[in-house]
């Protein structure tokens, strides 16, 4: 509770200009430091962007989210359809080979859905949500540590002015020496975060490619789809064409 105190004394001092802040962080970690908040919030704004694009339901297995796209009831829709015309109706042809090539686009657009799920979704929601936020819980702590050596800091720096002026010199260098040991001590911790975080922030900033190659993913596996799918077309389209000549 007492060091709690000191902290919010301390931050108060600092706030109206009667302390000095201690900095303890390098222009180059400042500047990664800054750009984490602003990567954070743009994956996190992908990552629900994508999710709304996606038919299927986030987070099911690929046979349920077969199940539940709209393009699998549509297959359904139009085979039953064909079932209940005949095969003497044209559009019962039609419409039994259009069911089947929807259905396989279906398919097509699970496993795509699926892939994006791991390879580029799984991806941002870690760094925007575990990643930086773990980052940044340190650089709270080390705001705290800083804000109790700085409050220890000056109390020892208040103390050691007392023995100039005092009367019982021995009992307040006692005292300011009590101090000097918890100065140590907390710019020892302050030390120790330090470094953990300059640590983790360069580890970031070495990563940013690797961040990076989820969009190259995303734009690779969509062009892989839309092959894929196109392929289907390709392929069912001679047979209902020929389908119909012969109707015709």
């Amino acid at each position: 509770m007492k060091k709690q105190f000191n902290r919010m004394k301390q931050l108060a001092n600092q706030t109206v200009g009667r302390a000095e802040k201690t900095e303890v962080l390098t222009d180059d970690l400042l500047q990664i430091e800054r750009r984490l908040e602003t990567v954070r919030v743009v994956s996190h704004n992908t990552h629900k962007r994508m999710v709304a694009c996606l038919q299927g339901q986030v987070g099911t297995d690929a046979e349920k989210r077969h199940k539940k796209l709209p393009l699998t009831a549509l297959s359904q829709t139009m085979q039953d359809g064909g079932g209940q015309l005949g095969e003497e109706s044209l559009i019962g042809k039609m419409m039994e080979v259009c069911g089947e090539a929807e259905s396989r686009l279906a398919m097509e657009l699970t496993q795509h859905e699926v892939h994006i799920e791991k390879e580029v979704l799984d991806p941002l929601n870690q760094l925007a949500e575990v990643e930086i936020p773990n980052i940044l819980k340190h650089r709270k702590q080390l705001a705290k540590l800083v804000l109790d050596y700085d409050s220890a800091k000056a109390r020892w720096l208040q103390a050691t002015k007392s023995i100039i002026s005092g009367t019982n010199t021995q009992a307040l260098t006692a005292k300011a020496d009590s101090l000097k040991e918890e100065v140590d001590e907390a710019l020892n911790k302050v030390e120790l975060c330090k470094d953990q975080l300059a640590a983790d922030l360069y580890s970031f900033f070495s990563r940013e490619g690797d961040h990076a190659c989820c969009y190259v993913t995303l734009l690779e596996a969509q062009a892989d789809y839309h092959r894929k799918s196109l392929s289907v077309l390709e392929s069912v389209l001679p047979t209902i064409r020929a389908q119909q000549d012969d109707m015709d």
